[in-house]
């Protein structure tokens, strides 16, 4: 998808490896006006409807559906590999690899569509096959997951927008330059009729029909990144555009912006048209709502809010050689979600979709497995904050993660209990504590066993994958 790690790695590990401070607090007065300057864009309070999702869906959807095709190899997401770029993972980056001499998505490409196939042939392709999508059935599929926000690129490298926008593209024709309907548009409206918040991503670094690369060698991945005065005034205009088209909760930039724009004064105009909504810290300037690490989780509870981005598989965009192998399975998607919002994070989970929109089954299947859990669960997920520490265990090895909400402090086992009590390791708790199991009603027996709280199950432990307890008390 973006692979901006490679600039900003060193910023995101300096915020993980401080010291932890107080986390910020959120729902605080937002200021009536901001100028675009750090200081005053700083000011910008976290909202609270974005510190209690949790959980949101990203959407890689366009040109690069219609191949839908990558190598299923870097499953680590290795970005420093040497081959990591012959062989990238990201099916939205198709239009990159296919023009490497070499690599397997141009023998790919070569194969299905022949060696001068040009990657903006699939423009009409797509715009015939999104005839057949209905917003509707996606924003009910993403809050029956759980979801609580989405975020749909917008424009993604190859420059392609996904809204039909007011403002030309100068090297494209103009029935290859964005799709045949408002998708953007009509996302929007289908996803906050579910109550749900709509975010936009927009691909501000990279426009490949600015500078067309292709990116061979990790030093073209700053080379390739327009800075030219057109282009500054371009990104600014599209940007603008969505914002006043779409008054989008999340503006999810990506791969810096060019320096010929005018990344702090979009900013301060979004903050005015949109007071609650938040910015991603992919702009390459000092200013960010939350931060953003990408196939990467955070070892700690981290002070400044984070979301961590990525697919149910190894790529973000459709990729029709992933299947159950390449997929995360169901038990580890949870306990990711659940270590995630442990330490004040996000997930942003990402589906890609195929050129009509369907999305792939076995991806169906993860987003059904999340919401029936979160239907169970979701107490300890939602609107909770991190407790005193992340992560702990128990004395029968099972790995234990920790929330908060109000006077209620959550512990999650982040696996099938192994025996008929579980005994969570320097854990105290004072007597005529009430322990409940989530999805149970009756509160559970409990003993205190020195520094360890011991606790009893009962026989027929419903649910699956992760277990909730709600512990109505102080906790020690």
């Amino acid at each position: 998808m973006f692979l901006s790690r490679f600039d900003q790695k060193v910023g995101s590990m300096l915020l993980i490896l401080g010291s932890l401070l107080i986390l910020a607090p959120v729902g605080a007065q937002a200021p009536s006006h901001y100028e675009p300057t750090i200081d005053s864009l700083d000011r910008h309070p976290l909202p609270q409807w974005y510190a209690d999702a949790k959980l949101g869906i990203f959407v890689h959807w366009g040109l690069y559906s219609v191949p839908g095709w990558a190598p299923t190899v870097h499953s680590e997401h290795d970005f420093q590999s040497l081959d990591y770029i012959t062989h990238n993972p990201y099916a939205e980056w198709y239009l990159n690899s296919m023009r490497i001499d070499g690599s397997p998505t141009q023998a790919y490409h070569k194969e299905h569509y022949g060696a001068g196939y040009d990657y903006y042939n699939f423009a009409p392709v797509f715009n015939r096959e999104i005839q057949k999508w209905h917003a509707e059935d996606w924003a009910k599929v993403f809050h029956d997951a759980g979801a609580k926000y989405v975020v749909l690129t917008t424009k993604h490298h190859d420059g392609f927008t996904l809204w039909p926008s007011s403002t030309a593209n100068p090297s494209l024709p103009a029935d290859r330059q964005h799709a045949a309907r408002d998708l953007v548009g009509e996302l929007t409206e289908a996803v906050n009729q579910k109550g749900l918040r709509m975010g936009l991503y927009y691909s501000g670094g990279y426009d490949w029909t600015f500078v067309p690369g292709p990116i061979r060698v990790s030093a073209d991945y700053q080379k390739v990144k327009p800075q030219s005065e057109a282009y500054g005034k371009y990104a600014d205009a599209h940007v603008r555009e969505i914002i006043a088209r779409y008054k989008p909760a999340v503006l999810w930039n990506d791969i810096d912006y060019p320096k010929s724009g005018h990344p702090l004064q979009i900013m301060a105009e979004y903050y005015q048209a949109v007071p609650d909504g938040v910015i991603d810290d992919r702009f390459g300037v000092k200013h960010s709502d939350f931060i953003s690490p990408e196939y990467q989780t955070l070892d700690k509870i981290n002070p400044k809010k984070w979301e961590e981005c990525r697919g149910l598989g190894r790529s973000f965009g459709y990729n029709r050689a992933e299947g159950e192998a390449e997929t995360i399975k169901p038990d580890e998607l949870i306990y990711l979600l659940v270590d995630i919002v442990s330490k004040n994070g996000n997930l942003l989970l990402d589906v890609g979709p195929e050129a009509d929109g369907t999305i792939p089954e076995v991806q169906m299947k993860r987003l059904q497995a999340l919401g029936a859990w979160l239907q169970t669960n979701g107490e300890a997920i939602y609107a909770t904050h991190p407790w005193k520490r992340a992560a702990g265990d128990t004395a029968e090895g099972i790995p234990v993660r920790f929330t908060q909400k109000n006077a209620a402090t959550y512990a999650i086992l982040l696996g099938q209990p192994k025996a008929s009590a579980a005994t969570f390791k320097s854990l105290s708790v004072k007597p005529g504590t009430k322990i409940y199991l989530l999805g149970h009603a009756e509160p559970l027996v409990w003993s205190q066993q020195g520094e360890n709280l011991r606790l009893d199950l009962p026989t027929a432990m419903s649910g699956h994958y992760a277990y909730s307890f709600r512990i109505d008390g102080p906790v020690s």
